[in-house]
């Protein structure tokens, strides 16, 4: 599970670990989850959290009022980052929130410092008053005091470490507005006194110290402490020891005029602000148009050397020009003095030997070998000087430290707030603003904005110049053209530079700088459309790791390591850049296609055992090279070798989509089991020869095994039967047989059997490390609890199901477990939970396109409502749900239990006839597919709806006797429905008859009783 992170040193925030923010919806839920931040890892009890939440206006059931918005919490927190509901915990006698990752613990880390960096980082973690949007609420209060007040100390502590730099002037300006807010505070007022003097300001420092001293005898009855006095005394005596040291020279700095702003980049401002002061070499790298000149010169502007910031330009310099130093000398103004003979470096390291500055130097990547000898010298000759390079390759210096400039985040969808978040989306916004007066970033703009955010890689430059494109095609009319984006992406903006003018001149700069060898691969990679390993690379574009390792040097290739193996990727302009100038592109896609055909491959039998998780990652992570392989030669073979793959993933349709192909005799006789299963997946009917013909030419394989296995869902239990493999090729096959044949015996409500066959597939898939094949026999074995009215281990045994899914990513397997548990809490009466659980479970199978997910999520959905007397919403969702298992050419499985929960829903709507005609239904459909244990609920239905008190009473004995037969005993909802009909029953009836009709009762068979209508 990734860390989700926590934020109070502002209005509450709540983020995923890659920054993307998470809402949580409701004041009270924010104000909870305050609670448990102000208290993080300590248990608040639960009397605690409701007197917090709702004081003296608490609800009328205000535990349950807590539970509710602890789930609501649970949630957010889980749609964020999966697995992250398990950070709320429920300890007696409350709840517990474990986090080690709050913007409050990592200031207080920063804050033992002494180091101006760290302290000036930890400031930066604040955006504006702690607990801001509850910050009135009591149980925040003793905490925001605390934060404030270390807030206030590391102001005065960082104010102090500047002094000793000899920022007077800056220091003086930057206290002036916390001193005003803080007026009374002595330490701050005492750092104010020194910056003021060392500035020259004798006169305010002064007048600073009486005004504290009259506030003090006004509002306290105080006078200042001894410290200060002393302070003011040495000021008034002017101490020498309080006086700015001399600069040696005057400061010059050479960098630009700020002309807009910089946009999306704050954070890495802050970082290199405070990394230069303790870094003598820093470079930056990247790509062409990341921007690295623009951070360079708003970082070097930040800086405050004594002898200044200077910026050299050396982009005018010629490829390989050994001029560097040169060019230097002519920034600073240094002149060659006629008949010297020392060299332009000899004559560089003199004019520098005694000051302190920052060299900035621009452009480096095509004067490398000159520019790094000249820097080497620097750093070693003149210890004032700092340097801070921008290239698209290292200098490669003992010393450098690298710093790479990311492209700028783009969204992660058209949503307007996730558009208004990314920092590439607001820089395009704001520049074609500039352009076009009437652009706005809105409902209507967003998307497209997205995309061309995503299109365009969040490179900076790229979608500057992009923006200058609104004006004339509006930004659709500009996402449309980006195929053609080498012409489109030009500007005539006189300012800027000829290789900045067009994206394609930018890549070109990199690309001339290669040599013909390194070209090729880099045009070469750009068949793989979102990257690969370094096996594939070097199988594809025949090449090696030091090839490669050079173009990553040399920006142009990205080296991705966050996943599980590294990966190079290129961004998608330099991708369509090298596309142009591949030479042989058939060659290099055929052994593209031929590399991944055999990786899926290997992957499918390592998808049915112990390293299962790891493989599914490495599938994942090819998805894009796999669907470019599917349509350049891997066809239905690649096709065939990823189906299962796709039925875990739950991509039913890609799976259907790329089957569709023809391919040879072999492969087509492969894929036919594969096709039918799939269809029926989808809710597709096959006609039952068609399902034999498939399956009949290897009847013992995997695939026979699916397509047998998805003809369950459609309810035609007997051909299930029939083709399931009886004489299976691999214990895998056994247990996956097994596992069907305990679904079999769940819909005919055979416990027995039930228990044998999911308990020995359960077994099997543990024995082979499979954890698809263990969650889903496990599931059968909740359904057994469930059945026998276990429900605490059928809860713990769906929850383990469902924890193991989420870890595998089976988003389909995640919905039936979701649905279970669902189900489980409507049995058991959590209306609420149950709600949350199907809506969660419902919204998933919509995403994840899955019928019989969606079916199961929308039948706990029903009875949720009905039995919550949500009688309109319940009749909506059941009649929908009887509706589609009528259709089927064979009675659902669920139809007899959807037509029984309509039926009451109907009833106590004030209609028993029509309920009583559903009831009947319901049972006719049970007696269709010989399920005893799905008879027992229409009879309890019809007894319900029946005019006659009698039959009514002996329905019920019956349907009791039936209950005892197949060991299936009411849940407690569904005794709420039996005890309603009961209480109503001996009521009209007295008891003593209606004991002897449901003793009568008892002795029919369910057909009997049905006969007594």
């Amino acid at each position: 599970m990734s860390a989700v992170q926590f934020g109070v040193l502002g209005p509450l925030a709540v983020a995923t670990d890659d920054g993307e923010p998470v809402v949580v919806p409701g004041a009270k839920v924010r104000a909870l989850l305050a609670d448990l931040l102000a208290n993080r890892n300590q248990v608040v009890s639960a009397d605690r959290l409701v007197d917090d939440l709702w004081g003296e206006d608490s609800p009328a059931n205000p535990l349950g009022a807590l539970q509710v918005r602890v789930s609501q919490l649970r949630k957010a927190l889980n749609d964020a980052e999966p697995g992250a509901r398990e950070l709320v915990e429920s300890r007696p006698p409350g709840y517990l929130l474990r986090t080690a990752t709050v913007d409050a613990d990592r200031f207080a880390e920063l804050a033992r410092s002494n180091d101006a960096g760290r302290l000036t980082e930890a400031l930066g973690l604040w955006r504006g008053e702690a607990y801001a949007d509850v910050a009135d609420a009591e149980f925040v209060r003793a905490e925001a005091t605390r934060l404030t007040e270390q807030r206030l100390a590391v102001h005065e502590r960082l104010a102090e470490a500047r002094l000793a730099r000899g920022e007077h002037d800056l220091v003086a300006a930057d206290l002036a507005e916390l001193v005003a807010r803080h007026p009374l505070r002595e330490g701050l007022r005492a750092v104010q006194l020194r910056a003021l003097y060392a500035a020259g300001r004798q006169s305010e420092a002064l007048d600073s110290y009486a005004d504290l001293r009259e506030r003090l005898a006004e509002e306290l009855g105080l006078d200042p402490g001894p410290e200060l006095v002393a302070l003011h005394r040495r000021i008034l005596d002017q101490d020498a020891g309080l006086s700015a040291p001399p600069k040696a020279a005057l400061i010059r700095n050479s960098l630009p005029a700020q002309l807009d702003e910089l946009v999306g980049r704050a954070e890495a401002l802050a970082e290199l602000r405070a990394l230069l002061p303790r870094q003598r070499l820093v470079t930056l790298v990247g790509p062409g148009g990341v921007g690295k000149t623009r951070l360079a010169t708003e970082t070097a502007r930040t800086q405050s050397f004594p002898d200044g910031v200077q910026l050299v330009e050396l982009a005018p310099l010629s490829t390989g020009e050994p001029r560097v130093a040169e060019q230097v000398l002519a920034v600073l103004g240094a002149h060659e003095v006629a008949g010297t003979s020392l060299s332009a470096s000899d004559r560089l390291v003199t004019a520098l030997r005694h000051r302190h500055l920052l060299l900035v130097l621009d452009n480096c990547e095509h004067v490398i070998e000159p520019a790094a000898e000249l820097v080497a010298r620097l750093l070693r000759d003149v210890p004032g000087v700092s340097v801070l390079a921008t290239s698209r390759e290292p200098l490669g210096l003992t010393g450098e430290l690298l710093w790479d400039v990311p492209p700028l985040p783009v969204p992660a969808n058209g949503d307007l707030d996730a558009v208004r978040r990314s920092a590439a989306a607001r820089l395009f916004a704001a520049r074609a603003a500039a352009q076009q007066r009437g652009f706005r970033l809105d409902e209507q703009t967003a998307p497209a904005v997205a995309q061309l955010c995503r299109r365009l890689d969040g490179l900076p430059l790229a979608l500057e110049l992009a923006a200058t494109r609104v004006r004339a095609l509006g930004v659709r009319g500009v996402v449309d053209r980006l195929d053609d984006r080498f012409r489109l992406l030009t500007t005539a903006q006189r300012d800027v530079p000829t290789r900045q003018r067009t994206l394609t001149a930018v890549i070109g700069w990199s690309w001339d700088l290669l040599d013909p060898a390194d070209r090729e691969v880099l045009a070469r990679l750009a068949v793989f459309p979102d990257g690969c390993t370094p096996q594939a690379a070097e199988h594809v574009c025949r090449t090696d790791l030091d090839t490669l390792a050079r173009l990553v040097d040399r920006s142009l290739v990205v080296l991705d390591d966050s996943g599980a193996e590294p990966r190079y990727r290129l961004l998608e302009s330099v991708a369509a850049f090298g596309l142009g100038r591949l030479t042989d592109a058939d060659e290099v896609r055929a052994r593209h296609a031929t590399y991944f055909t055999e990786l899926a491959e290997r992957a499918d039998p390592e998808l049915r055992g112990a390293d299962q998780q790891r493989w599914l990652a490495l599938l994942d992570a090819e998805t894009a090279n796999l669907r470019s392989a599917l349509v350049n030669g891997g066809g239905l073979r690649l096709a065939v070798a990823l189906s299962w793959y796709w039925y875990l993933r739950g991509r039913l349709t890609e799976a259907r989509q790329a089957l569709a192909v023809p391919g040879d005799p072999g492969q087509e006789t492969r894929a036919a089991p594969w096709r039918v299963g799939f269809a029926l997946s989808q809710g597709e009917a096959v006609a039952p020869d068609d399902v034999r013909a498939a399956v009949a030419v290897d009847p013992d394989g995997h695939a026979a095994w699916f397509a047998a296995n998805a003809v369950i869902e459609h309810g035609d239990l007997a051909l299930a039967a029939e083709l399931l493999p009886t004489n299976v090729v691999d214990a895998w096959t056994e247990a996956a047989v097994l596992a069907s044949r305990a679904h079999l015996a769940h819909a005919n409500g055979d416990q027995a059997t039930l228990e044998q066959t999911a308990t020995r597939s359960a077994a099997i898939f543990a024995d082979l490390g499979d954890r698809w094949g263990r969650l889903r026999a496990t599931e059968w074995v909740g359904g057994l609890a469930d059945m026998r009215g276990e429900h605490e281990r059928a809860v713990a045994l769906h929850r383990e199901g469902l924890r193991w899914a989420e870890e595998l990513a089976l988003w389909p397997q995640v919905c039936a477990e979701l649905s279970w548990l669902a189900w489980i809490a409507v049995q058991t009466r959590d209306y609420a939970q149950g709600r949350e659980l199907a809506e969660r479970a419902y919204d998933l199978a919509v995403e994840q396109g899955s019928p019989g997910a969606l079916i199961f999520a929308e039948m706990s959905l029903g009875l949720a409502a009905r039995r919550d007397g949500k009688l309109d919403l319940a009749v909506t969702h059941l009649t929908r749900l009887a509706d589609l298992g009528r259709g089927e050419s064979q009675p659902a499985l669920y139809l007899p239990m959807v037509l029984v929960e309509l039926g009451y829903a109907v009833e106590q709507g004030g209609d028993p006839d029509a309920a009583l005609a559903l009831h009947v239904e319901a049972f006719e459909a049970a007696e269709a597919m010989a399920t005893m244990r799905d008879a027992v609920g229409p009879l309890e239905g019809m007894a319900s709806a029946v005019r006659s008190p009698e039959v009514a009473a002996r329905l019920l004995g019956a349907a009791a006797a039936a209950r005892l037969a197949t060991r299936s005993p009411a849940a407690p909802a569904e005794r709420d429905d039996t005890d309603r009909t009961t209480a109503r029953l001996r009521a009209e009836l007295g008891p003593e008859r209606f004991d002897a009709l449901l003793a009568e009762g008892a002795k029919l068979s369910p057909g009997e009783a049905r006969a007594q209508l």
